[in-house]
């Protein structure tokens, strides 16, 4: 039996949260979008010994929803532009989350009292 795996898709950063809205798009009613970054020098195996300067790092960004993945690369001067992008597309689609309801400190200390007096008679 012949399985296909999934192909990872390298992309510039604003493709990249361009297709990750997508994503979430497509799984808004059902299913999920996993991402994960992780610091990376994209060195092959063997080159990785070598002392590495880090300014040499980079940030390895991924998403995949389980049928498609997706991937970027971030540079340090990049990164705070990005997250900024990412915090946006977030909230965007976050809306699903239930809010709690604040309750007002005075209201609360009121309804207290009032619960308290009326027990006390």
């Amino acid at each position: 039996m012949f399985l296909l795996r999934n192909l990872q898709v390298l992309l510039q950063p604003d493709p990249f949260l361009n297709e990750l809205t997508s994503m979430y798009e497509r799984n808004r009613e059902k299913g999920s979008v996993w991402v994960t970054l992780k610091r990376s020098c994209l060195r092959p195996k063997g080159k990785r010994k070598l002392e590495i300067d880090a300014s040499e790092y980079k940030c390895l960004v991924r998403a995949t929803d389980g049928q498609k993945t997706i991937s970027t690369v971030l540079s340090a001067k990049d990164h705070v532009r990005f997250q900024a992008s990412y915090a946006t597309v977030l909230k965007a689609h976050m809306d699903a989350l239930k809010k709690r309801e604040r309750k007002d400190k005075k209201k609360v200390a009121e309804a207290d009292k009032q619960k308290a007096s009326s027990k006390a008679t």
